[in-house]
């Protein structure tokens, strides 16, 4: 045989030997890419059914005729922030909610409408059968008594909700690697501990969990309105972390730290649901807030909200899930905007 033909061989030999490891190389990523996938699902299972609770007596709110499915429904989300910390001694029944945040979501546009209420916010309260503090809705009735009332106050109805401790906030940021966030002022806090170990200055910064809580609780130097408008860019970054490519490798974490800290009527398959929002990257989200002035006529403060306000934000909530106008609410452009399901109304008019 001649040399040439043999060394041809072993080049072409070579060749394949370096196809075959090159193909196994990247059937062996797959099969990890696969297995890493049906891993985050079973942990994500796991944790979805951890945290599943049925509120009794409540398969679908009163202001719907039958439950939504949000593959394709529009839908309400109420977010309560408590603070359930041995510290307080309060536990999760009893707990005051310290912050509340109603998430509306259009599965036409695939944008959300977030809204913060003042904790503060002298409303009814259907469980107590009298009107207070907003925040003591919950621990007069818990999860159920604040749902009932943000309703009552809006006319919305509340699809699903999400009750987050202090520690699952603080856990989902650092799994998250941490959030972009801007400090208004020369933040000097109390840590989850009591501790005053939290100190920021103004400007955009990179936060951890435990600065990131500082920054959602502050209102020493500023009020409660802007104290909300802080709460939802945090879970605007939070949710835009959640939505960039680099966080996937993170899931892992974000699953575990909420596993034991939130309680939700989120079956897992509805959860699922909610990714098709974060296919095109990250969401439109837009802020709203309810206006309103300082009381302290009583010697106790309270947020006296602006009835216009409310019936303002009501509005566009109801064009957003395109919900049919309650009777107590004049629009002339309703007829028309739940028909699209409008999702240009301006909310300038309700800040």
């Amino acid at each position: 045989m001649k040399r040439s033909n043999i060394k041809k061989k072993k080049r072409s030999s070579k060749a394949s030997l370096i196809i075959k490891v090159a193909l196994l190389l990247v059937a062996s990523l797959l099969i990890c890419v696969t297995a890493y996938g049906v891993y985050i699902t079973k942990q994500a299972e796991h944790a979805a059914n951890s945290a599943h609770e049925e509120l009794e007596g409540r398969e679908v709110s009163t202001l719907r005729e039958e439950k939504v499915e949000p593959v394709h429904d529009n839908v309400s989300i109420l977010f309560v922030g408590v603070d359930d910390s041995e510290n307080r001694g309060q536990g999760s029944d009893h707990s005051r909610s310290d912050a509340l945040i109603l998430a509306t979501l259009n599965n036409n546009t695939k944008t959300i409408k977030m809204l913060s209420i003042p904790r503060d916010s002298y409303v009814y309260i259907p469980s107590a059968g009298y009107k207070d503090k907003i925040t003591h809705a919950h621990a007069l009735g818990g999860t159920l008594s604040t749902i009932e009332t943000v309703e009552g106050l809006l006319d919305i109805p509340i699809d699903y909700y999400v009750r987050m401790n202090f520690n699952a906030f603080i856990d989902v940021v650092d799994a998250l690697g941490g959030i972009e966030a801007e400090v208004p002022y020369a933040l000097h806090e109390k840590d989850e501990f009591d501790r005053n170990t939290i100190n920021l200055q103004p400007g955009l910064q990179h936060l951890n969990g435990s600065e990131a809580l500082a920054l959602a609780r502050t209102r020493k130097k500023d009020n409660d309105i802007q104290r909300g408008i802080r709460q939802q860019e945090i879970l605007t970054a939070i949710t835009n972390k959640v939505a960039s490519v680099g966080s996937i490798t993170k899931y892992d974490d974000v699953i575990k730290a909420i596993g034991d800290n939130m309680k939700t009527n989120m079956t897992f398959s509805e959860m699922k649901s909610f990714l098709s929002y974060l296919k095109q990257g990250k969401p439109r989200i837009d802020s709203l807030t309810l206006d309103g002035a300082d009381d302290m006529s009583t010697g106790v403060y309270y947020y006296q909200l602006d009835e216009q306000s409310v019936e303002d934000v009501s509005q566009i909530l109801k064009n957003h899930l395109a919900l049919k106008t309650s009777s107590t609410l004049t629009n002339n452009n309703t007829d028309k905007d739940n028909a699209a399901g409008d999702d240009s109304s301006s909310n300038d008019s309700a800040q």
